[in-house]
């Protein structure tokens, strides 16, 4: 029999393992999630995948049914924007946090993400420009170092994942959030703390507006 802290260990890994699958896209909105195949990709026993598979429900990203097992867990339109109005007001509380910690370091890589964000756009790599919007969020959170903000947020962006992928093929987005990205960005570097709060709390509303749009346009539900 394992020990309690080694069948711990191997349940944080699958847990982790199937989340960054999930984040990736690697298993769809609704797709079950067939515990013997989870089994054989983690490595882990089936004790290990059902607790996996537990904490991941509770962070909204798999859903349990009796009699049905487990699927990737359909987030609606109208829910994905409940859940931005949430991290809205989370993420302006980690800019604010942000400026009133960054360092000259810090405020430098910050704008070197928004010079590589501005060429992204003006040489149509969106998919570039993307990347760099998940690098600029994590380095906010870095620079605040709010651990509970954080996991929050990243709770929050994980159910959001199918949600940011239509975003970003959204017409013309990406030459919408840039200026709102380089208002956050010049904040923090200034560090005026209710600036960066507002400029983000600006930038995540645009982000529901743009979810609305995709409710209008016969978007997925």
């Amino acid at each position: 029999m394992q020990p309690e802290k080694h069948r711990g260990t191997a349940a944080a890994q699958a847990r982790d393992g199937l989340r960054e699958a999930i984040l990736r896209g690697e298993y769809l909105p609704g797709e079950r999630l067939v515990e013997a195949q989870l089994i054989e990709r983690f490595a882990a026993s089936r004790f290990n995948v059902r607790a996996a598979l537990q904490d991941l429900a509770g962070e909204g990203l798999v859903q349990m049914e009796r009699n049905r097992g487990a699927h990737v867990r359909k987030v609606s339109i109208d829910e994905a924007v409940e859940i931005t109005e949430v991290r809205m007001v989370v993420e302006g509380l980690i800019a604010a946090r942000a400026a009133e910690r960054v360092t000259d370091d810090q405020a430098g890589e910050l704008d070197e993400i928004g010079r590589l964000m501005r060429a992204a756009v003006a040489e149509g790599e969106y998919r570039a420009y993307s990347d760099l919007n998940q690098r600029l969020h994590a380095l906010v959170r870095a620079i605040a170092g709010h651990g509970t903000a954080d996991r929050i947020v990243e709770t929050l962006r994980g159910q959001l994942v199918r949600h940011q992928f239509m975003l970003s093929l959204l017409p013309g987005r990406p030459q919408t959030s840039l200026p709102q990205h380089e208002r956050v960005i010049a904040a923090i570097r200034d560090r005026d703390a209710k600036a960066a709060e507002n400029a983000m709390r600006e930038h995540i509303a645009s982000v529901i507006e743009a979810l609305r749009s995709i409710d209008y346009l016969g978007g997925p539900a």
